[in-house]
């Protein structure tokens, strides 16, 4: 199975955990084996991927919206929630500094990681999170500083 293919189906079998299968069951429509075949790699389910209508019901019901946000990294873009916003009432200021103490937290977590030669699907977990942390101050950053250019 293809690169492309995997990354969806790890973020499908992920947003469905973060639902609950038998949530996701009842949202869908869908019985448990017919959405374990959405994010099956087995070789004979490769084809297989969750309907964007039960993306959509479920992403509503998740904690965040995995399966989007796997397809807009894949175009290399991102997403922002409005209700994620931390720092929306601080400045640039602080959020350059907010983002130089996650990036140090990153580079902890990688240099931890790297000292076996090593990364560990945990250790790139914690590597992702960090990322993901990183990428929504950015965020933070950016429409500062768009409200100040305007």
């Amino acid at each position: 199975m293809g690169g492309v293919n995997n990354y969806l189906k790890k973020h499908t079998e992920a947003l469905v955990k973060d639902v609950g299968i038998e949530a996701a069951c009842k949202l869908t429509g869908k019985s448990k084996a017919t959405l374990g075949r959405y994010y099956s790699d087995a070789d004979e389910h490769a084809d297989r991927f969750m309907p964007v209508d039960a993306v959509a019901a479920l992403e509503a019901a998740a904690s965040y919206p995995h399966v989007t946000s796997a397809l807009a990294e894949l175009r290399g873009a991102t997403l922002s929630q409005d209700g994620s916003l931390r720092n929306a009432k601080g400045g640039v200021n602080s959020d350059v500094v907010t983002l130089s103490q996650r990036f140090a937290m990153l580079m902890a977590e990688y240099n931890q990681a790297i000292a076996d030669g090593v990364i560990s699907i945990n250790e790139a977990k914690r590597l992702l999170a960090e990322t993901v942390e990183m990428q929504k101050i950015l965020i933070e950053i950016k429409l500062h500083l768009e409200n100040e250019a305007s």
